[in-house]
């Protein structure tokens, strides 16, 4: 079942000379990154120390590792802080930068519902990372395999025609979910989409492959999109464990094949399809 569906895409005569073959195959020693830890600070706290802040000059850390934006994390009681606002974005989300049993896949966005967290990547190399906001607890976005539909840089919601939709990219036709720019309070809160950072929302726009039609008719899906897992909403917020435990959300490479190998067969299936279409075209 997927939801890609119709409209309503080298002898040399010089002696040999002797050499340590064994350290000149050593390659050069990588230092090694320091081991992350996290604690809690109090939003009076951090917010008393305004610019001696540390986390002040790393606001996308914070935020990324809250699972929130901008706005928000100052409404939050306390928020979790690293040892190290020094490393890559990437040290602080619980995707693997290198995904090898993608390698055959040209493109595909993964959302991980318990991390609140989403990652796109080209042949298995991690691209591009960051939080999101899914749906809340009486309209949770439903675990599957979708493909990325059709476009719009703004849109207004078929919920409410309050809600105004920037950089949204429709993943079901027909249940009208997708990703796209909104509020991210640190928690599940939409109504079945995932919300995303503008950044974030404006890179997976111009990144993901819309579907290909005909007319009214469906000649290729787009980019694959994996959504999976679900959120403890009875629970304390899964990144509160960090605290406790740096590695409680890491998601290895083969835990990720885990939830991704399933559909493998279909992605592969609709990708070359695509990519006849796109070559007859």
């Amino acid at each position: 079942m997927i939801a890609c569906q119709q409209p309503h895409k080298k002898s040399t005569n010089t002696p040999p000379v002797a050499v340590d073959t064994a350290a000149e195959k050593l390659p050069p020693a990588q230092p090694e990154l320091p081991r992350l830890t996290y604690s809690f600070i109090k939003k009076k706290v951090w917010q008393s120390m305004k610019d001696s802040f540390p986390g002040a000059a790393h606001l996308d850390i914070l935020t990324a590792i809250n699972r929130t934006d901008s706005a928000h994390i100052r409404n939050l009681d306390s928020i979790l802080v690293p040892s190290d606002y020094s490393l890559p974005l990437t040290a602080y989300l619980p995707f693997p930068t290198e995904a090898g049993f993608l390698s055959d896949v040209h493109k595909i966005i993964v959302f991980s519902i318990p991390a609140q967290a989403f990652a796109a990547y080209e042949n298995g190399k991690l691209v591009w990372t960051g939080q999101t906001n899914s749906g809340r607890k009486t309209k949770p976005t439903p675990p599957r395999l979708y493909f990325t539909n059709w476009k719009a840089r703004q849109t207004i919601s078929t919920v409410s025609d309050e809600w105004k939709l920037k950089w949204n990219f429709n993943i079901h036709n027909t249940w009208g979910i997708g990703f796209h720019e909104y509020g991210l309070p640190g928690y599940p809160a939409s109504h079945s989409c995932m919300r995303l950072q503008e950044k974030d929302a404006k890179f997976l726009y111009y990144w993901a492959d819309q579907w290909i039609l005909k007319g009214n008719q469906l000649l290729a899906c787009g980019t694959p999109v994996v959504v999976y897992g679900t959120y403890p909403f009875s629970q304390p917020r899964p990144w509160f464990r960090l605290a406790d435990d740096p590695s409680a959300l890491t998601i290895s490479a083969g835990l990720l094949k885990n939830q991704v190998a399933p559909y493998i067969p279909e992605i592969i299936k609709r990708q070359q399809q695509r990519d006849s279409v796109i070559t007859g075209i």
